[in-house]
């Protein structure tokens, strides 16, 4: 890595000192009594989901072999298994002329018996297993009812309703045609209760519900499944997918979720390669839309950047060949930081039954976790618009030992190495030395600025009281 240099570095913010501006718009601290007592996420959920790894492969030894790893690390606050999309298909690919959809007699997905043994007639014996571990269950649910009960007419459960009273057959899930509009009426309604309760039944606790802001916006559906889940009376987190909704319907997201995505499918780049659909974004993009979407976080609704697709990505990852992640160390660890200080689930995506060291070491980092579960507030520090975009701050706050305490990230997403020098009283401290140190290295000292040297997409976060 070339030597930085304090002569030449354009970003060297000792000359430009002078144009740092205090933190602006600091979010409201919420109260934890606000919360209701059944929320289900009062904290941003932590799990690992097959996607990254396995894609629409996974059979169920597969994906036990990671929860038992994810068990390991319970004690650091990892506890959601996630099975995303297809695990109702035999095939291996949803993009047939025709594919079949393994369905109950009452229209609803159930697992392909071919790559879940156990589950037979459902994810019961799945969850219960994990929840003997200490850990909880997830699925990935199409917004939708499946056009194979519809052309049946398959009755709905709990009901009088049949499955084409249910369905708006004039539009479909754009990327799984397989799957109908839930229509806005009584049928509908019921479809998505008898869901719900199939789901509860199982012993279900996280609900990622796919085909959300990628084809028109469907507020009702949205609604009618919150709905359908708040009857049952068994805490499960909703998580909309992907994102964003639109501006306007952002109180109704709040409302009604626990999780929502803030863009496309996150993947292992720092930008996006050329031919790369604009369904894929890198780390790059995830630092402007965090920092877009950071002042909606709050107790019980957090913004979701997807999964991390770090470490070994393998052996089926649906994007790319199997492979160690393309993200450098630096760019892993800054990865994580901005989750953390942005407050956002972390959800790992690489195959635990593989996690190497690197990984593990940021997976069991109290110091990041604690700023991700306890933070009281956290923001991304406005500059004047004559400060280089390619440097990034970050600020959160955390109560420690009753004691407040402020934590700042500071990112460089230049392709260089970078020297920084800023004062903290152009950050919104109060005038006057204080107590820094670099929870990495360790390093304290008291002073009423800092200077720190950050590799090309690297970070560095200082503990400052």
């Amino acid at each position: 890595m070339p030597e930085p240099s304090r002569q030449s570095c354009q970003f060297r913010i000792a000359r430009l000192r002078w144009s740092l501006a205090p933190a602006l718009c600091l979010a409201l601290i919420t109260p934890a009594l606000w919360l209701h007592a059944q929320n289900p996420a009062p904290t941003p959920p932590m799990g690992w989901s097959e996607w990254d790894s396995f894609g629409l492969s996974v059979t169920e030894s597969e994906f036990r072999a990671n929860a038992e790893a994810l068990e390991g690390l319970r004690r650091y606050g990892w506890q959601y298994a996630l099975l995303d999309a297809g695990w109702y298909l035999d095939s291996s690919s949803p993009n047939q002329s025709a594919p079949h959809y393994n369905l109950d007699a009452n229209g609803r997905l159930m697992p392909a018996p071919s790559r879940f043994p156990s589950a037979s007639p459902g994810f019961a014996p799945l969850a219960a297993w994990l929840h003997a571990r200490g850990l909880k269950f997830g699925i990935h649910v199409i917004l939708g009812i499946p056009r194979q009960a519809v052309s049946a007419n398959l009755p709905i459960a709990g009901s009088a309703f049949h499955a084409a009273q249910a369905a708006d057959t004039t539009a479909t899930c754009p990327w799984d045609k397989e799957f109908y509009v839930v229509a806005d009426n009584a049928a509908g309604q019921a479809y998505y209760d008898s869901l719900a309760s199939l789901y509860a039944d199982w012993g279900v606790d996280f609900i990622k519900l796919g085909c959300v802001s990628d084809h028109p916006f469907r507020p009702s559906e949205i609604r009618q499944i919150s709905t359908a889940l708040h009857r049952t009376q068994r805490p499960m987190i909703l998580s909309l997918s992907p994102g964003p909704p639109p501006r306007q319907y952002v109180q109704f997201v709040e409302r009604h979720a626990q999780m929502w995505r803030l863009g496309p499918e996150h993947w292992d780049f720092w930008t996006a390669p050329p031919g790369t659909p604009n369904s894929l974004i890198g780390l790059r993009d995830a630092f402007d839309l965090f920092a877009q979407w950071s002042r909606f976080v709050k107790p019980g609704n957090w913004i979701d950047g997807d999964a991390l697709p770090d470490g070994w990505l393998g052996p089926h990852p649906p994007v790319g060949p199997p492979r160690q992640s393309r993200l450098t160390g630096d760019e892993e660890r800054s990865e994580f930081a901005l989750w953390a200080f942005a407050r956002a689930p972390l959800i790992e995506g690489g195959n635990l039954t593989r996690l190497d060291t690197t990984r593990r070491a940021l997976m069991t980092d109290r110091e990041l976790l604690n700023i991700d579960q306890h933070a009281t507030e956290s923001h991304s520090l406005t500059t004047s618009p004559l400060d280089s975009a390619e440097i990034r701050i970050w600020e959160a706050q955390i109560s420690i030992s009753g004691k407040q305490s402020r934590y700042f990230s500071f990112f460089n997403l230049t392709d260089q190495p970078v020297i920084l020098d800023a004062i903290w009283s152009r950050l919104g401290l109060n005038r006057g030395v204080h107590r820094i140190r670099d929870i990495r290295s360790t390093r304290t000292q008291t002073s009423e600025s800092t200077t720190v040297e950050l590799a090309p997409h690297g970070c560095v976060i200082e503990q400052v009281q």
